[in-house]
């Protein structure tokens, strides 16, 4: 028998993931004149997880405004297509037929893209229950904090009357906020950290507010009910002291892995700390033409950060369509603990800044002043100490400038706060 191949398509530019980082990379390449840029992405409609995400907050790094998630996806997904970018949604990417062919599955079939350049975009998601190993019953009720909004906001179904959040991160505001007006009652917000890991404004407006208690240095140790959950147990990690809170509903929040399936599947080079592709600052791969941004690279930032890395990626890849070489030298960046990641995580000489000018770090520790040193080949490059303490939870900054007076001779460049 005859097989026919699957049909090919060849783009300038595919972009996989059509959330803010991959749409704003879209929009811009088609205004860059970067030819045919087509997204496709696996969900029914475009616009990633904001488009659940129905409340305020969004668009402010990038938009200069403040909106609502929903508002934040349609504006992303208007200006990617009045830009000129095609976007296609209910497209799985299935895998890789070579160093440069995906192929998909869609409505419309199987068939393979072949184009000139990648930027993946595939985003992160946070560790379900499973995944963070919480032993106890395996009830109904039980959600992550993007389940709970597709549930709600998406899908207009009813949650339970009383609701335990672990995690203390943004996201777990936003889970709240999604409880109330689901007709919810957030009963208890639980961290392991000594406060609540998200913005002290944040904290203070969701107790306030929101009226949801914060339990910190405390986890949950089991999930209690069965056919639906009834409670959970939780232990205070430093005297030990467990108690039972009474729940029908579990939100876990936060706790972020890159979706770096594609990535890995390709053989792409992963950072073993982000657990994403490892970047440079121009956010190429380990693959020539393959490209990374958004939360996918840093698990996770803000979708209106996520969104710039996608202008930034922009340019790089139009310079690579253009026939700039890839070049091979280049520096690692390394995050000293207790940092756990930096991104991007490689320097090469002639590349642009990093997206806003920014490192990005991320921390398992509170430091209230922190005081970020950079060194090389037991040198320090520069000791300063930055306005904006380092919390679990939530992205630290450090302005790409301090990296100045490294040698690209050299060996790797650690960063540390003390």
């Amino acid at each position: 028998m005859n097989h026919q191949p699957t049909p090919l398509i060849t783009p300038d530019v595919l972009v996989i993931g059509a959330g803010p980082a991959g749409l704003t990379a879209a929009a811009e390449l088609a205004r860059l004149g970067a030819g045919h840029v087509l997204v496709v992405d696996r969900e029914a409609e475009a616009g990633g997880i904001p488009r659940h995400s129905d409340h305020t907050g969004y668009g402010m790094r990038d938009l200069r405004r403040f909106i609502s998630g929903p508002a934040y996806a349609r504006y992303r997904v208007k200006d990617a297509t009045e830009a000129g970018a095609e976007i296609r949604t209910r497209t799985m990417v299935t895998g890789w037929e070579d160093d440069t062919t995906v192929e998909v599955t869609s409505p419309d079939g199987r068939y393979r893209i072949r184009p000139r350049a990648l930027v993946l975009a595939t985003g992160a998601r946070e560790r379900p229950r499973a995944a963070r190993r919480i032993p106890g019953d395996r009830p109904h009720g039980v959600y992550t904090t993007g389940q709970l909004q597709n549930l709600v906001h998406l899908h207009h179904q009813p949650v339970g009357k009383r609701a335990v959040i672990v995690g203390g991160e943004l996201v777990s505001w936003s889970a709240a906020v999604t409880l109330r007006e689901a007709g919810c009652t957030p009963a208890l917000m639980v961290s392991q950290y000594p406060k609540a890991e998200s913005y002290g404004a944040f904290n203070a407006a969701g107790r306030t507010v929101l009226r949801v208690p914060v339990a910190t240095r405390t986890r949950v140790t089991r999930v209690i009910g069965k056919g639906r959950c009834q409670a959970v147990e939780i232990a205070h990690l430093d005297t030990g002291k467990r108690r039972t809170i009474e729940c029908d509903t579990v939100v876990f929040t936060g706790d972020w892995i890159p979706d770096h399936e594609l990535a890995r599947s390709a053989g792409i080079e992963l950072d073993r700390a982000t657990l994403g592709p490892l970047t440079d600052t121009a956010l190429r791969t380990s693959r020539p033409g393959v490209f990374a941004a958004g939360n996918l690279v840093h698990p996770v930032d803000v979708a209106d950060a996520a969104a710039l890395d996608g202008k930034h990626v922009a340019e790089q890849v139009v310079h690579h369509l253009h026939g700039r070489p890839q070049p091979t030298q280049g520096l690692r960046l390394l995050a000293d603990a207790p940092f756990r990641w930096i991104a991007p995580q490689i320097l090469r000489p002639g590349d642009p800044a990093p997206a806003r000018g920014k490192l990005l770090l991320w921390t398992d520790e509170f430091v209230r002043v922190p005081k970020v040193t950079v060194h090389q080949d037991g040198r320090v490059i520069t000791r300063r100490t930055s306005p904006w303490p380092a919390a679990p939870g939530r992205v630290f900054r450090v302005p790409f400038t301090w990296l100045d007076g490294v040698s690209r001779e050299g060996g790797p460049v650690h960063v540390s706060v003390g």
